[in-house]
């Protein structure tokens, strides 16, 4: 099952690896030949997007190793590493779009004029855009499918290299067919774009670090697994629940009230039944400790 899931991740993560050498070759070719600071700009974010692929595919490697006795609850937050080093990648991709574009607005409202792009910019914006967008639902889908945080991560910095072609293409698309003065609209729709991205960003750095900090599970999620635990009989008064996120697994313990004149065995027995039935719900890779109290 690991290994499945293993593999999975390594098929959509090396295919956007491929796609993103491509388009960063594309984009620096056009962005130098149709003169536009806007395409090279996005070759950088796309640059970016391509070192994301290669933390993805090593941290899920080491993430996936079994249990060892230097680890017992196995390698899991080597992928919520990972999580966070893609957060911190896009906060910095956001914030050097956001100074780069502030510096081209400051720039044109002083008089100073602004490069006129080529139509080849325009139309690799556009193939980028359709080419990114693609690779963001794919790369979320399987993200989904197979439980890694950290490729949904990678999912969505492929769409924040998509809205960056938007943005390019805006101004370039503006620059060419508005004229001079709406040059300006490359910068500006650059700056809209890296807030989107720096929001992203912090919102991917947040989840990874209360993880690395065993946040406990929502409330909602909590309330679930009472009840999940409460559809087994035997036991009475589930209480003291712990929990918290390991990697693509959760850890959850529980204490249980048994009768005293039930045997050991039996309380034992009735205990991993409440393992089972958690480990059915949310996964064979579930950690589970329960507490047998009289």
């Amino acid at each position: 099952m690991i290994q499945e899931r293993e593999k999975q991740i390594y098929i959509i993560t090396l295919t956007g690896s491929v796609i993103n050498i491509f388009l960063v070759a594309l984009k620096l070719i056009a962005g130098f030949a149709g003169n536009s600071h806007a395409m090279v700009a996005d070759a950088m974010h796309s640059l970016s997007d391509l070192f994301t692929d290669f933390i993805v595919l090593i941290f899920v490697k080491l993430s996936s190793r079994p249990s060892d006795c230097d680890h017992a609850y196995g390698h899991g937050k080597f992928e919520t590493l990972a999580t966070s080093i893609v957060g911190f990648i896009l906060l910095a991709v956001g914030l050097a779009i956001f100074y780069d574009g502030a510096k081209l607005v400051a720039a044109y409202f002083n008089g100073n004029a602004l490069h006129e792009p080529k139509m080849i910019a325009f139309w690799v914006a556009l193939i980028s855009i359709a080419s990114k967008e693609a690779l963001y639902w794919w790369t979320y889908m399987k993200g989904k499918m197979v439980k890694s945080a950290a490729v949904m991560a990678n999912a969505w910095h492929h769409r924040t290299d998509a809205f960056s072609s938007v943005a390019a293409a805006a101004g370039i698309g503006g620059a060419i067919f508005l004229g001079e003065k709406w040059r300006v609209l490359d910068p500006a729709m650059a700056i809209a774009v890296s807030l989107f991205i720096i929001i992203i960003a912090l919102k991917f750095i947040k989840s990874s670090v209360d993880e690395l900090l065993e946040k406990s599970l929502p409330p909602k999620m909590q309330n679930e697994i009472m009840a999940v635990i409460g559809s087994v009989r035997g036991f009475s008064d589930p209480h003291a629940l712990k929990t918290r996120k390991i990697g693509n697994n959760i850890a959850i313990e529980i204490h249980l009230r048994f009768p005293k004149d039930m045997s050991v065995e039996k309380a034992h027995d009735v205990a991993t039944e409440v393992e089972e039935t958690l480990k059915a719900k949310y996964g064979e890779g579930t950690y589970v400790i329960t507490h047998i109290e009289t």
